[in-house]
Formats: C-alpha cells, sequence, structure tokens
C-alpha cells in the first residue's frame, strides 16, 4: 500500500453509489486505489457511473431484500474478491404529517434506511472481523441526530441507523473492524431536489424560495457538498482512522454539534 494510493487493493462496496454523495464516494476510493463495487437498482445508472471510473463495476441491488443483497455481493466477491470496506449509502426520504403517515410509508422508510443498512452490514461484518481489518461507513443524516417535523419515519430509521453503528461498533472493538456513521445536513443531490420540488408543489412557493429556507438551517448558509461528505468517508475509511469507530459525524456546516 502506497502514500499515494493508502487504499491500494482493498475492495470497497458502495450503496446507492451511481448518483449523488454514493458516486463522489465511489470516485473518492477510486481515486485512493481501491477497487470499487457500486450497487443500486437503476442498471443504467450504474453501467454510466462505473464507466467513468478506473477501477469499478456496477452490480443492480436492492437493499431491501436480503435475497438480492446476498446475490450481489457473492457476485462482488467474485469479481473484486473480499469486501474490505463497506458503505452503506442506499436511502430514501418521503415527507407526511404524522398523522398521515401509514404503516406503507412507515415500512418503506425502515426498509431501505435501516434494513438496507442491517441486510448490508451481515454480508461482511463476521468475515472483515476474522481478517481482522475493515471499514463499515453508514451514511446516516443529521435526522439520524434529532428530529424534523413530517419526516417521523425517516427521522426513526436514520437514529436506528446510528444505534447500529454504535451497538456494532462495541461488538467489534478488539476485531480490527471499525462501524462508523457520517451524518450529512441537506447536500446538492437528488434528494434536495425532490425536496424543494415538495415544498413548491406542496406551499407554492418558487424554487428558490424553497432552496433559501432549507439553506437556513445551515449556519454557514449553504448547502453540503456531496464531495465534502466524501472526504469525511474517505479519511473514516483510512488506516489513520484506526482508533475512530462508533461515531456519527455531522457534516453540516454547524447545524448539529455532537
Amino acid at each position: 500500500m502506497s502514500v499515494a494510493n493508502p487504499l491500494d487493493g482493498r475492495h470497497a462496496v458502495v450503496t446507492g453509489g451511481a448518483r449523488g454523495i454514493g458516486a463522489a464516494i465511489a470516485s473518492g476510493l477510486c481515486e485512493n486505489g481501491a477497487r470499487v463495487t457500486i450497487m443500486g437498482r437503476n442498471e443504467a445508472a450504474l453501467r454510466e457511473t462505473a464507466s467513468r471510473l478506473p477501477d469499478a463495476a456496477g452490480i443492480t441491488c436492492d437493499v431491501t431484500s436480503a435475497a438480492s443483497v446476498g446475490n450481489a455481493f457473492a457476485k462482488a466477491a467474485d469479481s473484486f474478491g473480499p469486501v474490505d470496506i463497506l458503505i452503506n449509502n442506499a436511502g430514501a426520504a418521503r415527507s407526511a404529517p404524522f398523522a398521515a403517515t401509514d404503516n406503507d410509508l412507515w415500512e418503506a422508510m425502515l426498509s431501505v434506511n435501516l434494513t438496507g443498512v442491517f441486510n448490508c452490514t451481515r454480508q461482511v461484518a463476521e468475515a472483515m472481523g476474522g481478517r481482522g481489518h475493515g471499514r463499515i461507513v453508514s451514511v446516516a443524516s443529521t435526522a439520524g441526530l434529532t428530529g424534523y417535523a413530517y419526516v417521523a419515519a425517516y427521522c426513526a430509521a436514520k437514529h436506528g441507523v446510528i444505534g447500529l453503528t454504535r451497538a456494532l461498533a462495541l461488538e467489534m472493538a478488539r476485531t480490527g473492524v471499525t462501524v462508523n456513521a457520517v451524518c450529512p445536513g441537506f447536500t446538492e443531490t437528488d434528494l434536495l431536489a425532490e425536496s424543494v420540488a415538495n415544498i413548491v408543489e406542496k406551499t407554492g412557493r418558487s424554487a428558490q424560495e424553497a432552496r433559501k429556507s432549507l439553506m437556513r438551517t445551515n449556519p454557514q448558509g449553504r448547502f453540503v457538498t456531496p464531495g465534502e461528505v466524501a472526504d469525511a468517508v474517505l479519511w473514516l475509511c483510512g488506516d489513520d482512522a484506526g482508533s475512530i469507530t462508533g461515531q456519527a459525524i455531522a457534516v453540516a456546516g454547524g447545524e448539529v454539534m455532537t
């Protein structure tokens, strides 16, 4: 492993890796020498993103399905070997007042945002521990650290990710495997665009007004960039972060302080 390529030869899996934060993380991992498998539901998007990276492959995967996850991780191991780094990035957000949050919405948010993390982590944690090294990083959200109105199901799922991170970090503390979460605030991604469109539809405000209302939650007065989240994740994946485990690191311009 060279200083120029600190992750040289390591196999990283990034779920939700075709766009936004996931794509930025995948790119950073490749730039640091890792072989990267990006996973997601959209085969065309996976193929397009993987084609722009030096040592990457795309595999379709539905993280809410244990069977789909098992098949995808088996294919990934066949291509690039055992997984050394897992980035749980796949997720979705839907908003509704609590009174309008039905079982379907509740279960959908928990399935993709929490059960998906469980399904993927279960594929790699034991093997990482057996080899004495590994990195598991989940992209949670500031919604895992505080509450927001009208996204009760999403907040519950992301709080669950933080709880899972802390519990597993303690279980694996002596194995050489670290388990952490990064918690972005509003970030310039497709998810942000969807949030803006939702505000426009429900309030009649312009897109610019909607963006400004969301931006005000960040004390720096701006949105986070996918690259800033990726940089935090890459640090956690490196050997120099070997003593960092069980942490939920906010990347949010001071919106949430932990």
